[in-house]
């Protein structure tokens, strides 16, 4: 070997090693492409738009909207809505807690979506009510939702005394399966409707 040699294999070793040191370093400068893991839930409209929710509500008279999921979780996921209704004075999710309301599921809807894909269901929902006190109260006999015939246990609404309403809330709450424990946990999302019960 000549000294040209030993010089190009010296200048070789020299810098294979100085990126070696300085990798830890350099890990720190380089910017990696970041994925952000999160899943998507959504309410739309009867024409299946974010507008022209249901509002007021009749006892009886039918009412259609658009339920959706959509999984950014880097895998398919196995979810489960919790659906829940109730009246001002009850228990609520709470995204500040990170919550699920206490109340019982008066249905769950379960889907499997892919990665990156949306699963979307259309819901038509009524309800049964009646006054047991126009000027005081309401009684909600049942719901029925995509013709599933719901018992609201003789839930009740007072009147709101400032806007001499009366109010329900429908609520879906998502809970993801968690294949560690085998069960469903809340994923910290809901989506929900506010109605004036006010009609007959």
């Amino acid at each position: 070997m000549n000294l040209q040699m030993y010089k190009a294999l010296l200048l070789v070793v020299t810098a294979v090693l100085a990126l070696l040191v300085a990798s830890p370093a350099l890990q720190r400068l380089l910017v990696y492409p970041q994925t952000e893991f999160f899943t998507e839930m959504w309410l739309l409209g009867p024409e299946h738009m974010a507008e022209n929710y249901p509002f007021n509500i009749t006892s009886g008279k039918n009412y259609n909207v658009f339920l959706g999921v959509g999984n950014q979780l880097g895998k398919c996921a196995y979810y489960m809505v919790e659906v829940k209704f109730r009246n001002e004075s009850m228990s609520a999710p709470s995204s500040f807690n990170r919550t699920p309301s206490s109340l019982p599921s008066l249905f769950s809807i379960t889907v499997f979506v892919a990665d990156k894909a949306v699963g979307e269901q259309f819901l038509t929902f009524s309800f049964d009510y009646g006054f047991n006190d126009p000027l005081s109260k309401v009684d909600f006999y049942n719901m029925s939702l995509n013709d599933v015939k719901l018992d609201l246990n003789g839930l009740s609404s007072e009147r709101n005394s400032t806007t001499n309403r009366f109010y329900g809330n429908l609520i879906f709450e998502l809970w993801i399966y968690n294949e560690s424990t085998s069960l469903f946990e809340y994923h910290e999302r809901f989506v929900d409707l506010k109605f004036n019960m006010t009609a007959t």
